[in-house]
């Protein structure tokens, strides 16, 4: 069998999909990285619509105790 050599076009459009490709590897291993950095430092205690009450997973939203309670005024 006689396989043709690549032409120069292939050689040069091959580095080219190489050098991107190791470029786009790196932009998703650096977002990634950042994402597993700021997972790992969140405070859940702060966290945005909680209470801060919670303990080990616990946490009510502010939401809910916000609710109003009956006053047990002298309405009838």
């Amino acid at each position: 069998m006689y396989f043709r050599d690549n032409h120069e076009l292939h050689k040069r459009r091959l580095g080219r999909n190489m050098g991107l490709g190791l470029v786009l590897a790196g932009f998703v291993a650096l977002v990634f990285g950042l994402t597993v950095v700021k997972v790992t430092q969140m405070n859940f205690d702060d966290a945005p619509g909680m209470s801060g009450a919670g303990v080990q997973g616990t946490a009510v939203p502010s939401a809910v105790s916000d609710v109003a309670q009956p006053t047990g005024g002298t309405e009838e």
